[in-house]
């Protein structure tokens, strides 16, 4: 099994509690140790024993490392949705996210194989929408610590309530009754479904509201933050 500890130590010691990420004194102080502890970690093939929390810890670990580590390559940048003539340019943001070029045990994976095919189709756990993160601010906040097989469940459900209550992710107008949710929702509306009978009735398992929330409450969907998830000095 990997040793989460090094990506342990690199998180604690350049994101925030708001899960922003210091690029700048990473890429200064450290540019190839998380490099290095990839390449390091994922020669060997996977155990086939391994299991369900194993797994877990195993693939939100690297889809992160492996998007932070990308962003350190080519930082600075503002934003992982790139611009041309003020348009965004959604082919390298595909491209960027479909390219199979992260080779592990033996294979290559890009990352949307990673969060579809393993974490989304084979895991079946919607709570890891709070825990893999893209680099943007729109992504949930990064954690300052690595998963570990032991605490995964308790970390991805600390994860969906600090998501879930946070304003700026999800938010319920009371005037309007309307319920204001981050667009991840509606992007993977089908995973959540799989647990629960609406989406409104997902959210109303973590939201610390009054107001009980069911299939019939109208959803508003925010708008998308694409900018870096970095930490401005």
């Amino acid at each position: 099994m990997i040793d989460f500890e090094p990506w342990d130590k690199l998180l604690r010691q350049y994101v925030d509690p708001e899960g922003c990420v210091n690029y700048v004194a990473w890429k200064i102080e450290q540019p190839q140790v998380l490099a290095q502890w990839l390449s390091s970690q994922t020669k060997s093939p996977l155990k086939s024993h391994t299991n369900t929390l194993e797994k877990l810890a195993l693939w939100i670990n690297l889809y992160n490392a492996l998007t932070i580590s990308s962003i350190l390559e080519i930082y600075p940048l503002d934003s992982i949705l790139p611009k041309i003539f003020g348009v965004p340019n959604w082919l390298a943001f595909l491209w960027f996210f479909q390219r199979r070029v992260y080779p592990i045990f033996g294979q290559h994976y890009s990352l949307a194989q990673i969060e579809n095919q393993i974490l989304r189709d084979e895991l079946q756990e919607p709570r890891i929408h709070f825990a893999i993160v893209c680099a943007s601010i729109g992504c949930p906040l990064l954690r300052s610590g690595a998963y570990f097989p032991e605490q995964v469940i308790q970390q991805l459900d600390e994860d969906a309530h600090r998501f879930i209550n946070n304003p700026q992710k999800v938010r319920y107008d009371f005037d309007s009754q309307t319920l204001y949710c981050n667009k991840i929702f509606k992007w993977y509306r089908q995973d959540f479904l799989k647990v629960a009978p609406s989406v409104p009735e997902y959210i109303s398992s973590y939201l610390k509201i009054d107001v009980p929330l069911t299939a019939t409450t109208p959803i508003s969907y925010l708008d998308y933050d694409w900018s870096l998830n970095q930490r401005i000095s």
